[in-house]
């Protein structure tokens, strides 16, 4: 019997080049046929013709199921809607830019057949921009500083999950989430397949700086209590400090009186240190208490409007 492989591809605002993008698919299909293929595009809240594409393409593939979001909900939950409605004995998530070449899911294929269960695609190059390149390279080498669990560098959502895997991350219900780092807490067998990230087909990334920004945030908050021992450790320091100012200010007072400074300077220096200090402790804590909030709403992951398949009739779904 013919084992059942799943991609699932994210999709916003992929209009211009979604024809592409399946094209090139379908051709690296064609070439393995020894698998049943389930084809699953997330319309994450797509405000150009993205989704009408979509329709036409499913119309003329029926392996290919459309979930179409209520509005955008990002590219992690676009993801996690795809592992939830996903059938597969493995599940490949790929980006839909052509920036992850199909012809590397079938390396991941390999090596989940040899008997790895999470096998993600390691990037040896990339073709983006020095400010990309350069931003990741750092995230990447803080994450490893501080996040409790190993997190490979150079790796995005690119990646193979068996079907174990995948039923493992959807008991998972956070709302800030960072897949990448939840494919490597879960454990299992895990190994890495390298490769060349093509340049994007069409369009710009919609990855902005705001959303990566956010993205870093979740790996580091969400796989890390180093900020808050960071903050136990500045106490400490500042305390250090303010002890030894304690001690030269008696002095000088004592023993040599005459040379003590009249004035607010010095004040004001201390008085506005602390406060900084203070305002960036509070930051670290509210980056905590927010997420607590944001968890203990217990609201949707996502809403999905409506599915396009052959084998489910449309309908509105919540996770």
């Amino acid at each position: 019997m013919k084992k059942m492989i799943t991609y699932v591809f994210p999709v916003y605002n992929e209009g211009e080049g979604i024809d592409v993008f399946y094209k090139a698919v379908n051709a690296a299909l064609r070439t393995h046929k020894q698998y049943i293929y389930e084809l699953l595009f997330v319309n994450d809240g797509s405000s150009d013709e993205s989704l009408e594409k979509l329709v036409a393409l499913q119309e003329r593939d029926k392996r290919i199921t459309v979930i179409n979001f209520s509005r955008n909900f990002g590219h992690q939950m676009a993801v996690t809607a795809g592992l939830d409605y996903a059938h597969g004995d493995a599940v490949i998530i790929m980006d839909s830019d052509l920036q992850d070449p199909p012809h590397v899911s079938f390396e991941l294929i390999q090596k989940w057949e040899e008997g790895y269960e999470v096998v993600y695609a390691q990037r040896r190059t990339r073709q983006d921009s020095a400010f990309k390149r350069l931003t990741a390279y750092y995230f990447y080498k803080l994450l490893e500083r501080l996040a409790e669990i190993k997190i490979p560098p150079n790796t995005g959502d690119f990646r193979l999950l068996d079907r174990k895997v995948v039923q493992s991350l959807s008991t998972f219900k956070e709302r800030n989430r960072m897949l990448r780092g939840l494919a490597c807490y879960v454990g299992f067998k895990q190994t890495a397949v390298l490769f060349d990230r093509d340049k994007r087909f069409a369009g710009t990334s919609n990855y902005t700086l705001a959303k990566m920004i956010k993205l870093a945030a979740d790996g580091i908050f969400g796989f890390s209590s180093a900020p808050l021992r960071l903050i136990s450790h500045l106490g400490v320091f500042i305390s250090g400090i303010s002890f030894l100012g304690i001690l030269y200010a008696l002095f000088v007072r004592i023993f040599r009186p005459e040379t003590v400074v009249q004035g607010w300077t010095f004040t004001i220096v201390v008085v506005l240190f602390i406060g900084g200090i203070q305002l960036i402790v509070m930051g670290v804590l509210g980056s905590y208490v927010g997420r607590i909030y944001t968890e203990i709403q217990q609201r949707p992951l996502y809403i999905v409007s409506s599915v396009y398949s052959s084998s489910r009739t449309n309908n509105e779904r919540k996770k």
